[in-house]
């Protein structure tokens, strides 16, 4: 049992949680920082328990801390500067019962991840449902929030789930995967910068759901 891998776990998912509940942007693109963090810490904690840690293991680390702790934040933050856009106002689903939900999702993901058959046994009992948990509740972010910043936040927390389920295929496919998942999240930020400046550029402001004045 690694201890230090279940407590980065429980962290990255109680700052998941805290994502769904906070009517800040600013402080959901903390909490996505510092879960992202923790999520860098995974693949090296994985690998303690041979008492080698490899160089892809520091490599994937290095390039997860540059862009998801330092680079994307960064340029939510400048997003949201430039936008003057601070909190949530009116979002499709109240922060209170966002909660209530993401708990339920979690209790969900516990219960599919028992389910699920594997080949082999994961380095932590919890690495599936966490996995499951940010794949669920990012999803959520991005259905009930109105602000393009947030549904952003709510992309990227999906991607750390995906990040943590490719996890077990670490010693299968030591590269693949991992750099086709920061490849992809690099892109997507990219492209959801020039989305939200053009956005905020030409009406004013950021709010996703301005858009239906679009339709016929």
């Amino acid at each position: 049992m690694n201890v230090s891998l279940d407590l980065a776990l429980v962290l990255v998912l109680v700052l998941c949680v805290a994502s769904v509940g906070t009517s800040r942007i600013g402080a959901a693109i903390r909490y996505f920082s510092f879960q992202a963090a923790a999520v860098a810490m995974v693949p090296l904690l994985i690998e303690t328990r041979s008492g080698e840690i490899s160089v892809h293991a520091w490599v994937l680390f290095a390039m997860t801390i540059v862009l998801k702790v330092v680079g994307v934040p960064y340029l939510l933050n400048r997003s949201v500067r430039e936008a003057a856009v601070r909190t949530e106002v009116e979002p499709l689903i109240g922060f209170g019962l966002s909660l209530a939900i993401g708990g339920a999702l979690v209790a969900l993901s516990f219960a599919l991840a028992r389910q699920l058959p594997l080949l082999q046994k994961p380095p932590s009992d919890l690495l599936i449902p966490v996995a499951f948990s940010l794949l669920m509740i990012g999803l959520l972010l991005i259905v009930s929030r109105s602000k393009a910043v947030t549904q952003v936040v709510g992309y990227l927390i999906m991607e750390n789930g995906i990040f943590l389920f490719g996890l077990l295929l670490l010693e299968t496919f030591p590269w693949l995967i991992e750099m086709g998942v920061l490849l992809d999240l690099f892109v997507a930020v990219f492209v959801m910068g020039i989305v939200i400046f053009q956005i905020n550029r030409e009406f004013d402001h950021i709010d996703s759901h301005q858009l239906d004045s679009l339709k016929d």
